[in-house]
């Protein structure tokens, strides 16, 4: 697995880094920031420390990408504290991000080499939207694309309508969703299905005592609050590391099906709202081509094993 990460690093997009970095078979060929949870030079910063904490300073160029959204102004992501990294204060990386835009280089390596990586899209899409704008051959030069967003006709974590993501930035999703990407989406919804650790779990993560797991509980302290008061009881979610997991091992994909994904983009209320439904509504609908391969359900247990896995990773090898 060759993966491009579109990010916009905080919390829990850190351990999706760590993952494409520390599971055996995995090359993480360049990390890409986009507009996101926190303020854009935080999230470049964010991503730098993580590719340094794992022991890959120097080994995975990380581009600057889109600094806002394609239409309405940016907001804040409300989950990660002010830095992304619950205060954390992780040390300066040395590397430096590169000069070339992060479009530029998304089309550049896809391109070069079709049909070889696959891209995780972990941010609002504008990044992956520009790229097709600018390059629509890679639509079918990319292997697969792997999106972190929406909600499953659900509640989101943002509005009751959507999940942030998509709600950043609606017009690119719409644009990603139409233009012919092999398309697999992990949603919100999967996120509580199937991403959460509990309490027993985060124990079992702490009592690690590795550099990586030590990374982990630091950088988790704010989502897991977060989470603890919003959902009543101690937790983590993971949706960027889940689908990164998935991404790298798609036996832990239980259940999933093809389906039409639409983005609403006008609402009041339901703007960044995923519409997924069949091909097919009945007779007042016209026919609508399958864009997406949604996963409904993975092993929370497999995907702990992974990310454990990598937590305890020698950084000395």
């Amino acid at each position: 697995m060759r993966l491009i990460i579109d990010t916009d690093t905080a919390g829990d997009d850190t351990y999706s880094l760590l993952l494409a970095m520390r599971t055996p078979g995995s090359t993480l060929e360049a990390v890409t920031v986009c507009v996101g949870n926190v303020p854009f030079d935080q999230q470049v910063e964010n991503a730098l420390a993580t590719i340094e904490a794992a022991g890959f300073s120097g080994k995975v160029p990380v581009y600057c990408g889109a600094r806002r959204p394609m239409v309405k102004p940016w907001e804040a992501s409300t989950m990660h504290g002010n830095d992304g990294m619950s205060g954390a204060n992780l040390p300066l990386a040395c590397q430096r991000p590169e000069t070339i835009h992060a479009v530029d280089a998304i089309i550049e390596r896809v391109m070069a080499e079709p049909g070889e990586i696959d891209i995780l899209a972990q941010a609002p899409l504008t990044n992956i939207a520009l790229a097709v704008m600018k390059e629509p051959r890679i639509v079918k030069a990319a292997r697969h694309l792997w999106i972190m967003g929406g909600t499953d006709n659900s509640v989101g974590n943002i509005t009751p309508c959507a999940e942030y993501n998509f709600f950043i930035d609606p017009e690119a999703a719409r644009i990603v969703f139409e233009a012919g990407f092999n398309i697999t989406l992990s949603t919100w919804t999967l996120t509580l299905r199937s991403s959460v650790f509990d309490a027993d779990q985060l124990e079992e993560i702490f009592a690690m005592k590795t550099p990586l797991s030590e990374f982990y509980r630091k950088v988790s302290a704010v989502p897991r609050q977060t989470a603890e008061a919003r959902y009543g009881r101690p937790m983590s979610t993971h949706p960027d590391s889940l689908t990164c997991a998935c991404a790298l091992n798609p036996a832990l994909i239980e259940s999933a099906r093809d389906a039409v994904v639409r983005i609403e983009t006008g609402g009041e209320i339901t703007r960044g709202f995923s519409a997924i439904h069949p091909p097919v509504l009945g007779n007042r609908w016209p026919e609508y081509k399958v864009n997406a391969r949604v996963i409904e359900q993975a092993s929370n247990q497999g995907f702990f094993q992974m990310l454990k896995q990598a937590l305890a990773a020698d950084l000395r090898a």
